[in-house]
Order: structure tokens, then sequence, then C-alpha cells
């Protein structure tokens, strides 16, 4: 299933106006990491792109790290809490079963304005978010909104299993949306799709309804996220490259209006696999997944708000996001910054 959304009001944008991140201080190496399980530094650059990533303290929470990211993004923004309509916060990694996490950042920033709610695509929630806050945006049903994206997936992290565990960090980046009138900047279009059929390929089975806290489970690891590499590696290469492609063809652009395309971090090999079948330059794909490891939904935003704060990123210029996650989901965002 696939949904797609085009700005068909051109005098009502939906424009980033701020970005912020944040990531725990706290680093893991991929020395530390050939501590605990049997791995190398090599072996895990060479597969996957990641060197080091941050994991919290087990009193930095989901909510914490966003708050964090948020703040950031409205200082940039110079945007008050008071003045926020919307708050989304795309995680997998909840602050808890509910209320949503959201509601969390939403008290911590005193943005007693706004309503809020959790979106739940994995890697693909920032997109996603994008997506609805795009539509609310342009039907004039909000001003101003904050999306985040916040992840902790150290706390469901196997340490023992040497596949996964070397994958995962913990942090969360944030944009603020604002209604725009008479400007060509803004989000110019969106596409976005799910195929349940893979939901196997990318999970976390327990706590839910199907494998309940008031039972035992079959098999402890459930607690733990499960991948299956090759099926993920597949499936995302394409899901990507066709929707960056939806987004040159839908909005009648070529690679030379482009200046960055950023993926969801997922794995070195897999964004470098889809840039090549995209014929796309290295210099308009950003990688910074050796820095952080996969942040899932947070990934995204992080690297928008280092390239913007780089200056490799500046007003007017064109920007593609695109996501695959565990679903699967899949999405990609065209913004004129």
């Amino acid at each position: 299933m696939e949904t797609r959304t085009e700005d068909r009001s051109p005098a009502n944008r939906a424009v980033i106006t701020g970005c912020g991140s944040f990531v725990p201080p706290k680093v893991l190496t991929n020395d530390d990491l050939a501590r605990l399980v049997d791995t190398s530094d090599e072996w895990i650059t060479s597969r996957t792109g990641i060197k080091v990533r941050h994991i919290t303290t087990a009193e930095e929470s989901t909510a914490y790290l966003a708050t964090q990211a948020a703040q950031r993004a409205m200082d940039y923004a110079g945007v008050g809490a008071e003045e926020i309509n919307l708050i989304t916060v795309a995680t997998i990694t909840p602050e808890m079963v509910f209320p949503s996490t959201a509601c969390f950042v939403q008290q911590a920033l005193g943005a007693k304005k706004a309503w809020a709610f959790d979106v739940g695509a994995a890697c693909s929630g920032f997109v996603y978010s994008l997506h609805l806050v795009h539509q609310l945006i342009e039907t004039r049903q909000i001003d101003k909104a904050l999306v985040i994206g916040a992840e902790t997936l150290t706390k469901i992290t196997n340490w023992k299993d040497r596949t996964s565990c070397i994958l995962f960090g913990d942090g969360a980046g944030a944009v603020v949306v604002e209604r725009r009138q008479n400007t060509g900047r803004g989000l110019m279009y969106s596409t976005a799709g799910a195929d349940g059929a893979f939901w196997e390929s990318l999970n976390c089975r327990a706590y839910g309804s199907r494998h309940p806290s008031s039972q035992p489970l079959d098999d402890p690891d459930k607690v733990f996220m499960q991948i299956k590499g090759r099926e993920v590696y597949q499936q995302a290469v394409r899901r990507i490259v066709d929707a960056v492609t939806d987004c040159l063809e839908h909005c009648r652009l070529t690679l030379d209006d482009v200046a960055m395309v950023i993926s969801h971090q997922m794995n070195a090999r897999i964004i470098e696999s889809a840039a090549k079948r995209l014929n796309l330059p290295d210099e308009k794909v950003f990688i910074n997944i050796q820095n952080y490891g996969n942040t899932s939904a947070a990934s995204v935003p992080i690297a928008f708000d280092e390239c913007v704060r780089q200056g490799r990123i500046k007003k007017g210029d064109i920007v593609i996001f695109v996501a695959f996650g565990a679903g699967v989901t899949w999405g990609a965002n065209v913004i004129e910054f």
C-alpha cells in the first residue's frame, strides 16, 4: 500500500524553520564491543560502516533525548513552546506502553497548547510524520509543529548477538515545521508505503498482545530486536531507490536539482548500493552512521541537523529524505529548505 501527498496550495506551505539533535554523551566503540562478543573493529566497519555509537544510561529515556533535540530545534527557529500546536514523536522505543512519549515531551517543554501523539513506523517514522504534518499545515489545521524522531534502541538490544548488537545507537533529532504563505520554500511532495507481509524481517515481539507480559515467553530473546539481514538488505535498497525515483518523477526534478539525499542510516553498504543504482554522486549522499550507528527514526533528523550546521545544506536547497524500516515501511519527502 502506498500513499502520496503533493502541495496543492503554493500559497500555504509547510516550511522547516529549525532543526536540532541530541545524543547521549556515553560512547560505545567497536573495540568495546569486541570485548563483549566475538567481533572486531575491522569486521564491523567493513560490513556496516559503523565506528562508534552513543548509548543511554539508565536515567536517560527516550523522552529526555527527544526534549533536548526539540529545544535545540525551537532555539534555531526562534519559536517558543507556547507557540507549538502539535508534537509528534516517531519512536519504537517509547517512554512506556502509554501514554505517548510526545505527551512527556509536551510536559517537559511546557507546550501547553500542543496536542501530542507518537508515530510507530520504525525507521520510517520521521518521514511518515512529516507526511502527516504537511497535510495538517496545508489544510490550515495547525500553524507550528515539532516533528521528532527519538530512539533508545540499546535498551532492547541483545548484547550477546554479535550480528545485531553492533548496529544500534541512541539519539534524537527534531525539526520545527511552520505554516508560511507566499513562499517557494517548504515540503513539496511526500510518498509512503508499507508491506506487512515482510514483518518478520525486522521485529521485536514482546511485550504486546501476542506475547503479553502476564505470560511466560517460549523464547526469552523475543524481548530483543530480531533481524533477517539479507532480506532487509534486498528490501531496503529496492524501496529506497523506488521512493527517490518517485520523488524525482513527480516533482519533475533531475539529480542536478537536488542538493542532498538524506537516507535513514541503517547500514553504509545499503545506502551506497542505493546511491549507486540512482547514479547519485558521492557529494549528494550524506552518511554519518560511522558516528552514531543505526538510530532508527532519529537518524534522518540527526543527519539533517548535521548537514545544516555544517553548511552542506543552505536556504533554498532541495533535499530528499528517504527511509526504510520495520513493518516493512518506507517513505520519502522532498523539501525546499
